[in-house]
C-alpha cells in the first residue's frame, strides 16, 4: 500500500477527534503516514436556519467530502455513520465500520435535574426531529426548541442560560471527554437512537482495492451487522435526518435484535416494533421491520410529514 494517505474530515472538534482516532488506528495497523485535510461542508456553512429549510438531506454534511474523494484529492473519509446517506455516490463505498461507541442519547441540564424532574415549560434544546418527536412522547408539557451547532457550541448555549436542558448523543460527549456532563442517559426504549448513532464510517473509492483491503481490517463484524440492519430499515422507509424515525440493533452471539419506531412530528402518534433473527440476515431483518411498521400505520405518518415538509420555506 502507498506510504502516504490523505484523510478528509469536517472541521468540528468532534469530527477531528474521529479523524485522528482513525488516523492513529490505521497508522498502528499499517506502515503508512496519514494526513488530515479539513473540508467544510454545506451543513457546516448553514448555521442560521433549521436543516429542514436547507433541504433536509444527510448529504449536506458529506457532499463536498465525497466530491474530494471522487476527484482523488483525498484517499479516504471519516464520517459519523448517522450523517451518511444510505445511497452513496457511484464509485464510493463504506470500507469499514469500527466498533461502535455507546449509541444512547443523553440529557444535559443546567440544574442537574433529570428528565422527569424538569419543571413544566422548561426549555429543552435539540434540532433533531427524531429527538423532538420522542421527547414529546415522553412529556408534552415542555418547550422543545431548536438548537444547532457542534457539541461544544451546544453546551456553551446551555451554560449561557438559553436552555434549561439539551439532548446530545452520549458518544459525542464520551469522545470529547465530557461524559460527566450527562445528567441522565436515556434507555434505548425511552429514546430510540438515530440510525447508525455512535458508529463511524470510513468511506473510500470502490476501485482502490489495496486501500479497501487494509481498511477492512479496521471493521467490527457485530457493528457492521447491526448498522446494516438499521440502514436497511431506514432505506425501506425512505427516511433521512429530517424524518422522526429511529432504529437500533444489537448483536448477541449469532442473533440480532432490531427495534424501530416512526413518530409523528408532534409526538401524538408512534408505531414501533422489534424484529429478531440471525445476524447474517441483517439486511432482510431491517427491511422486514420496515414493512411491518408501514402496514401498522407508519406509511400514513410519513406521508403527513412529507406533505408538511413541502410547505416549508425553501422546500420547493
Amino acid at each position: 500500500m502507498r506510504s502516504r494517505l490523505t484523510l478528509g474530515s469536517r472541521g468540528s472538534p468532534l469530527a477531528l477527534w474521529q479523524a485522528n482516532f482513525i488516523k492513529a488506528t490505521l497508522e498502528r495497523a499499517e506502515p503508512v503516514e496519514v494526513r488530515i485535510e479539513v473540508i467544510r461542508t454545506t451543513g457546516d456553512k448553514i448555521t442560521d436556519v433549521p436543516l429542514a429549510q436547507a433541504g433536509g438531506s444527510k448529504a449536506l454534511f458529506t457532499k463536498e467530502i465525497e466530491e474530494a474523494l471522487l476527484e482523488k484529492r483525498i484517499d479516504l473519509a471519516v464520517h459519523s455513520l448517522k450523517d451518511l446517506p444510505v445511497e452513496l455516490p457511484r464509485g464510493l463505498v463504506i470500507a469499514a465500520i469500527p466498533e461502535r461507541e455507546d449509541a444512547r442519547d443523553a440529557l444535559v441540564s443546567r440544574s442537574g435535574k433529570t428528565w422527569s424532574d424538569l419543571p413544566a415549560a422548561a426549555r429543552v434544546g435539540t434540532s433533531s426531529l427524531r429527538r423532538q418527536a420522542q421527547l414529546r412522547l415522553l412529556r408534552k408539557d415542555l418547550a422543545i426548541e431548536p438548537l444547532r451547532g457542534n457539541v461544544d457550541t451546544r453546551l456553551r448555549k446551555l451554560d449561557e442560560g438559553r436552555y434549561d436542558a439539551i439532548v446530545l448523543a452520549l458518544a459525542g460527549l464520551k469522545r470529547m471527554g465530557w461524559p460527566d456532563r450527562a445528567t441522565q442517559i436515556f434507555s434505548v426504549d425511552e429514546m430510540v437512537p438515530a440510525i447508525g448513532q455512535g458508529a463511524l464510517a470510513i468511506e473510500a473509492r470502490s476501485d482502490d482495492a489495496e486501500l479497501l483491503a487494509a481498511l477492512s481490517r479496521l471493521s467490527d463484524p457485530d457493528t457492521e451487522a447491526a448498522t446494516r440492519a438499521e440502514r436497511a430499515f431506514l432505506a425501506r422507509l425512505g427516511g433521512g435526518c429530517q424524518v422522526p424515525l429511529a432504529g437500533h440493533a444489537q448483536v448477541k452471539g449469532e442473533s440480532l435484535e432490531l427495534m424501530g419506531v416512526v413518530v409523528s412530528a408532534d409526538g401524538s402518534q408512534a408505531v414501533r416494533g422489534t424484529e429478531r433473527g440471525a445476524a447474517s440476515d441483517a439486511r432482510a431483518l431491517g427491511e422486514a421491520l420496515a414493512e411491518r411498521l408501514l402496514r401498522q400505520g407508519a406509511r400514513e405518518i410519513l406521508a403527513a410529514i412529507e406533505e408538511a415538509s413541502l410547505r416549508l420555506p425553501g422546500s420547493a
